[in-house]
């Protein structure tokens, strides 16, 4: 008998590359029901057929809720009977929320708050938000909200009663929905150069398996206020095409190459999964760090007195000072994944 066995689960944005790893990790267990909440009726009826086609004998699971966490009202009907929650709706391209920054608040900060607010109302036992790397140092409008989304998590867990809320904190999930390994592999099939931004520029890699395992590793470990990052190996953009090209360069009509076309607005050279401030009350948790909340109240005035000179000797975990793999390890991780295998199969893939 799991933790799950005959519970309710809802998840925001639960349409999009994440719910759908959920759903297939989690539709045979002994779960009851998973409650996928979205703005968008088109994907909705997509995933319904998907898994009616694929998993006709547990699809009755899944119960659909049309709603935006902009609308706490839609939100209130969503929740009802609810014990967790794993909340993974938000704006995530870096461009389109540099264009257009006050929808990325709206979505990411405000509609988390909204989540929040909802699911302490209505008794959920447990809240785990999806961050990402870009919260930490954030120079751009997507890290940024995200970075207020952790701490409106953080501090509305001071307040939660029963309710366990987290967030987790990770890098890029290959093959989601907006990467760029499906775009790549397009181009090589076109005979069209790659399109890469910048060589040298490190990202963290990761698959939509792992992105799982992080959040349910926080749901079972984490306490209330905690930041849950998992390490993850990285490698350089550079790397990361040509190992795409290894494996994609016999469907091509000709040699492929690879463009530089410039680092889009928002980028940066490396991201960072846990800061240098943070390291200072981090705790190694062998493939996890955690990052408790501080709970120090707003009165100041006694640590005048009463010091804590007590400080973790960790260092910034970022995409340039983790393992970075080499262009074989890249190729065998791009391989390892089942979209990979699809596309390589010539079985068609739907990018989630």
């Amino acid at each position: 008998m799991s933790v799950f066995k005959d519970k309710t689960l809802l998840i925001t944005g639960g349409t999009g590359s994440f719910g759908n790893a959920v759903l297939n990790r989690f539709l045979r267990t002994d779960i009851g029901e998973i409650r996928i909440f979205s703005r968008d009726e088109k994907k909705q009826d997509d995933m319904r057929h998907d898994f009616q086609a694929r998993m006709p004998e547990v699809a009755n699971k899944i119960k659909f809720y049309i709603g935006d966490v902009r609308n706490k009202s839609t939100l209130k009907y969503a929740m009802k009977g609810v014990d967790y929650v794993f909340h993974a709706a938000a704006l995530k391209q870096v461009p389109s929320c540099e264009f257009f920054p006050m929808e990325a608040v709206k979505t990411n900060v405000l509609g988390t708050d909204n989540v929040l607010d909802t699911a302490i109302d209505a008794g959920v036992k447990s809240v785990i938000c999806l961050s990402t790397d870009k919260a930490a140092y954030p120079i751009n409008a997507m890290g940024i909200t995200k970075a207020i989304e952790e701490k409106v998590a953080v501090a509305k867990s001071r307040m939660s009663g029963n309710t366990k809320i987290c967030c987790t904190r990770y890098g890029n999930v290959m093959c989601s929905r907006g990467s760029v390994i499906p775009l790549w592999i397009d181009q090589i099939r076109k005979g069209n150069p790659i399109t890469i931004t910048e060589p040298s520029m490190t990202r963290f890699i990761m698959s939509l398996e792992e992105a799982v395992d992080l959040v349910l590793f926080a749901f079972e470990h984490g306490q209330n206020g905690d930041i849950l990052v998992q390490k993850a190996p990285a490698c350089t953009i550079q790397t990361q095409a040509e190992a795409v090209i290894e494996l994609f360069k016999h469907q091509a009509p000709n040699e492929p190459e690879i463009r530089v076309i410039g680092i889009r607005h928002g980028e940066k050279m490396y991201e960072t999964l846990l800061t240098n401030e943070e390291c200072s009350k981090a705790e190694d948790m062998g493939n996890f760090y955690r990052v408790p909340a501080d709970n120090r109240t707003l009165n100041y005035d006694k640590y005048f007195t009463e010091g804590d000179a007590n400080r973790v000797h960790l260092t910034e975990f970022n995409s340039h000072n983790t393992k970075l793999l080499d262009v074989e390890e890249t190729k065998a991780k791009i391989a390892s994944l089942e979209y990979i295998q699809n596309e390589l199969n010539g079985i068609p893939n739907i990018v989630k």
